[in-house]
């Protein structure tokens, strides 16, 4: 399958305010790629396209909140009615919750099922048609090394991976089935430096982090911009993700072994943090519109 090349494509990229969108909407417009950035926070959306057009780039937001699905379909509805079509989405917009579930509310569980699940199903309904009038184009999300393997402490975060995940493998089929040129990629990052973890709403009584070692975001975005140029199936981010993925293959028992062990305390800082604390789960909060989270002099740049 050959796609366009990226000075070729408009890209929407979906949960570009921080984190992995915001540093793959800037690697795809210092490409050349014309970018249409979503998400629910408006100021950061504003600084990112500024960013963008200061380098030189082409950029338009639109905020939505992927939930509602006619808020998604109005960022598809921007880059036709902006740029005349769309080559390639990638979804990225996600919540989190760390907490054991047993104190995990049905509200709780549910938004984060509709933001990391339906949101994903969102995007490729509003995508599609448009990449296919197209003729070519690629559907790229992003999920988690917990698409495959859950950690405790985040049951419905790892759900709605792994639904995700169930997702695809079924849509990349039926495209497959339908002789359409269009690549469906999954992501899967390992634990990386992003402010999802400043964000993400914690019954843990402290400040959550990413389990070591740590990657930072700009490696998956550069996956990202390569599977939008080179089809790929799926890609894991970070040694430690794919280690953790041989192991569940080889013998799932032994990891369930080394997460009671291990899959606990890797995820707690010592920097207190009430449940009370504000989060992003059902509204976007301001001060973490940035690329990189909290833990970089930990992070890993590289990664074999």
């Amino acid at each position: 399958m050959q796609l366009k090349s990226i000075n070729q494509q408009v890209v929407v990229i979906v949960g570009a305010s921080s984190g992995i969108g915001r540093i793959a909407a800037l690697q795809f417009a210092s490409r050349g790629a014309k970018v249409v950035v979503a998400a629910r926070s408006q100021l950061g959306l504003n600084s990112l396209v500024e960013e963008i057009q200061n380098m030189g780039g082409d950029a338009t937001a639109v905020v939505a909140d992927v939930t509602i699905f006619d808020e998604v379909k109005a960022i598809a509805d921007k880059a036709i009615e902006v740029y005349g079509r769309l080559d390639t989405w990638v979804h990225n917009a996600a919540v989190e919750l760390y907490a054991a579930f047993e104190v995990t509310t049905p509200l709780e569980f549910k938004q984060i099922i509709d933001v990391n699940l339906m949101g994903q199903v969102h995007g490729a309904m509003a995508a599609l048609p448009h990449i296919k009038s197209e003729g070519r184009g690629a559907l790229i999300h992003v999920t988690s090394v917990e698409a495959k393997r859950s950690l405790p402490l985040q049951t419905a975060y790892a759900a709605s991976k792994h639904g995700v995940n169930g997702f695809l493998e079924a849509l990349r089929v039926e495209l497959m089935h339908q002789k359409l040129p269009i690549s469906v990629t999954e992501i899967m990052p390992a634990g990386i430096n992003t402010p999802l973890f400043d964000k993400a709403r914690t019954k843990l009584g402290v400040k959550p982090m990413p389990t070591p070692p740590i990657y930072q975001p700009s490696l998956v975005a550069k996956a990202i911009v390569e599977a939008a140029e080179h089809p790929k199936r799926e890609v894991v981010v970070g040694g430690a993700g794919k280690m953790i993925l041989l192991a569940q293959r080889v013998s799932p028992s032994l990891v369930d072994a080394y997460m009671v062990r291990n899959g606990f305390d890797s995820q707690y800082t010592k920097e207190p943090k009430s449940e009370n604390a504000p989060d992003n789960l059902f509204e976007p909060i301001l001060g973490h519109d940035k690329i990189e989270g909290d833990f970089s002099d930990r992070a890993k740049s590289s990664s074999f």
